[in-house]
């Protein structure tokens, strides 16, 4: 087994922006519905679920 030179990533790479993390948001977002649809859950389960997870993202004042 061979040893590796590893550095921390985050030095590489610059915070992500106002329109990155919206764009991310919107990714998980649909991600989740789609995954969601796809298992059978009927739609009002995902609206409310949908409602519990904006009025989280109300409450932190953030994505």
């Amino acid at each position: 087994m061979g040893l590796s030179a590893v550095r921390d990533l985050r030095d590489a790479r610059s915070p992500a922006g106002p329109e990155e993390l919206a764009e991310f948001e919107t990714g998980v977002l649909s991600g989740f519905v789609l995954a969601r649809a796809a298992a059978g859950t009927a739609d009002t389960t995902i609206s409310n679920d949908l409602i519990d997870l904006q009025q989280i993202r109300d409450w932190f004042s953030r994505p």
